[in-house]
């Protein structure tokens, strides 16, 4: 009896995930032609989603780290905002994706989006060059942040009531 029902949820939950998935794809390829035909094109369109994975990838790292002593709830409202970031970051990655073409499909709802390439283009250099920007501006800050420390210090132990340098 135990196998059948593993069985059974097995086959509940590929059908929910291939469900899930075409419904994505048929959203992504029925509104990515409207977005590609707004002001600005596909490169627009590929900046603001690429603007978007950076700050859910940003969010979701942050929310990622726990601190000690934390509640349950504020575990729990934690594991969400993760979850919800790493949809923003990997949402609009898959949103590009499912406006190109189908590999084996020939059909009319597998053709290729005009734009979605350059969308995409658009996207990878956006991506690439806003994780760079915040990258080097997260990296100075803590730089700072490692000298005040350092500074707070090197007062101290100038009044005798920091570590010792012996130590």
């Amino acid at each position: 009896m135990g196998i059948i029902v593993v069985v059974l949820c097995l086959v509940v939950g590929v059908g929910a995930i291939l469900l899930f998935i075409g419904l994505w794809k048929r959203f992504a390829r029925e509104t990515v032609p409207v977005l590609v035909d707004l002001p600005g094109g596909p490169w627009a369109v590929g900046g603001v989603l690429g603007l978007i994975t950076v700050v859910g990838a940003t969010g979701g790292l942050r929310c990622a780290s726990s601190r000690a002593g934390e509640t349950r709830l504020t575990q729990g409202l934690r594991a969400a905002g993760t979850a919800a970031c790493c949809a923003a970051a990997f949402g609009p990655l898959f949103y590009l994706l499912s406006g190109l073409p189908g590999k084996n499909c020939r059909s009319a709802s597998c053709e290729y989006i005009p734009g979605t390439g350059n969308a995409f283009l658009a996207y990878v250099l956006g991506v690439g060059l806003m994780g760079w920007l915040f990258w080097r501006w997260a990296s100075a800050l803590s730089e700072a942040q490692a000298a005040r420390e350092r500074e707070r210090l090197r007062r101290l132990r100038k009044k005798g009531k920091g570590k010792s340098r012996a130590a």
